[in-house]
């Protein structure tokens, strides 16, 4: 990340633009930095300005304690203004419920996209099990357990117990534990699990909501409601894709969302 802005509280954001075209800020998901999608900015470059982040408390941005949500929405802020004054929004994940809170808001946003946020309404049990999840991630990060909270986020996600335990082994490990505190900000950001329907009926702009071909039906389930409860929303599904989504699959589609918003 070779810029840097500061947020209201005064929390310094790194970031990096990239490309020509319409503005489109990309909000990463849970573990993971802006780096993770610097692929995915690479491919939009050709026709948007992409602008990746590490969203606060993840890698060269700074924390500023006590969190809320509404502190990313203003670290959201603080970056249109930095890029220009008006961008459209890409989120992936839990980095999708930030953006669709951030266009309620009534941010200067153009356009939102989304992929696969995580409403837990269509799993059975889903609300249930993100209660338990979000009182234990709050116990294991209070003790300083941050590769514990790891492997609870993982087990949460379905990884494998095996797969688990190689990753713990693995070299990226440490950087693991070195966003584990920032699971809290997202497991804020989802909230209570189920879909806002009253926050998501407030946003003003068009809302595209992507979810893959192949992954669980729930997740499909979930990424259509969003589209169905704002009040612009279309949905589409990606053959082929699960929630490890492959920029090269889904560029084509953000960057004509986009570029038919600028024109």
């Amino acid at each position: 990340m070779d810029k840097k802005t500061t947020s209201v509280d005064g929390t310094s954001l790194a970031y990096q633009v990239t490309g020509a075209g319409p503005t489109v800020i990309l909000v990463s998901g849970a573990m993971s930095t802006g780096g993770t999608l610097a692929p995915l900015a690479l491919r939009l470059s050709d026709r948007c300005r992409t602008v990746v982040y590490d969203r606060r408390g993840r890698g060269a941005s700074g924390d500023t304690p006590p969190y809320a949500v509404e502190r990313e929405v203003e670290d959201l802020a603080a970056l249109l203004a930095a890029v220009g004054g008006e961008a459209a929004l890409f989120g992936v994940s839990s980095g999708g419920a930030l953006v669709l809170e951030a266009a309620a808001s009534g941010l200067p946003v153009g356009r939102a996209a989304v992929y696969e946020v995580p409403y837990a309404d269509f799993l059975a049990g889903g609300a249930e099990q993100q209660a338990i999840y979000a009182a234990n991630l709050s116990r294991l990060l209070e003790a300083g357990r941050l590769g514990d909270a790891v492997e609870l986020f993982l087990r949460l996600t379905g990884l494998a117990e095996q797969m688990i335990q190689r990753a713990r082994q693995s070299p990226m490990w440490p950087g693991m534990e070195a966003v584990a505190p920032s699971l809290a900000h997202d497991a804020a950001v989802l909230g209570d699990g189920l879909l806002p329907l009253a926050r998501l009926a407030e946003i003003p702009v068009p809302v595209l909501s992507v979810a893959g071909g192949m992954s669980p039906a729930w997740m499909r389930e979930a990424a259509l409601a969003v589209a169905e409860a704002v009040p612009d929303g279309t949905y589409l599904e990606l053959a082929g894709q699960t929630h490890m989504i492959e920029p090269a699959a889904l560029a084509p589609v953000l960057a004509t969302f986009f570029t038919d918003f600028a024109e």
